[in-house]
């Protein structure tokens, strides 16, 4: 099994904490879309990170769907029994996800020459981030104050949002806005499972 992507997409890092979890034994390549483009086109002509080769040589994408297949293989999932924590936990997912997204168009749409840039897309993305990182830090006051004997997606996704935005655009986001979130996210990435997976975005 191949996961292919740079560790500087939240998604290509999610999957591969959810798969070290898991426990599921999988090669890592950092390729980039943008400066590997080749390469990347080798192993998916559609260039979309991340990637998986799995094992009968099935290229899957969207790291939803990544981790539901690393779950298939481990046999297990991440997400809680208890039918009410499950739904919480799909709704954390959902906001980690949503934060992702909304980070990321702010990002690039931050590339664009300043001249360019749509002021009012920047505006409602901007809303849209700020909801879903209040919604998260709620999440996490609640039920996150200290990790959890449990990794599940809704946990390690927060944390992987909230790695990726002091990443990538800190100015957007007051490092003390959302306590609660941070808070998560440092004991998460103390861990050595994120250790082992850090945002890199120099990797050949």
């Amino acid at each position: 099994m191949l996961l292919v992507g740079m560790l500087d997409s939240p998604y290509v890092r999610r999957a591969a904490i959810a798969g070290t979890v898991l426990g599921v034994d999988f090669e890592h390549q950092s390729v980039s879309v943008f400066r590997h483009m080749d390469r990347f086109r080798a192993i998916n002509p559609l260039i979309k990170a991340p990637s998986m080769v799995a094992d009968d040589g099935t290229v899957l994408m969207e790291s939803q769907l990544i981790i539901q297949h690393m779950e298939d293989v481990a046999g297990k999932s991440l997400r809680p029994a208890d039918p009410a924590a499950r739904l919480a936990d799909l709704r954390a997912t959902g906001l980690a996800v949503v934060t992702c997204e909304k980070a990321i168009a702010i990002e690039y749409e931050r590339k664009r020459p300043e001249a360019i840039r749509h002021a009012p897309w920047l505006e409602r993305v901007g809303d849209q981030l700020q909801e879903a990182l209040a919604a998260l830090d709620m999440v996490a006051g609640e039920r996150w104050k200290s990790l959890p004997a449990a990794w599940t997606h809704g946990a390690i996704g927060a944390a992987v949002a909230w790695g990726f935005i002091r990443f990538t655009i800190p100015d957007a986001v007051p490092a003390d806005a959302f306590p609660a979130l941070a808070a998560h996210a440092a004991r998460c990435e103390a861990t050595e499972v994120f250790r082992n997976w850090p945002i890199d975005r120099e990797s050949p």
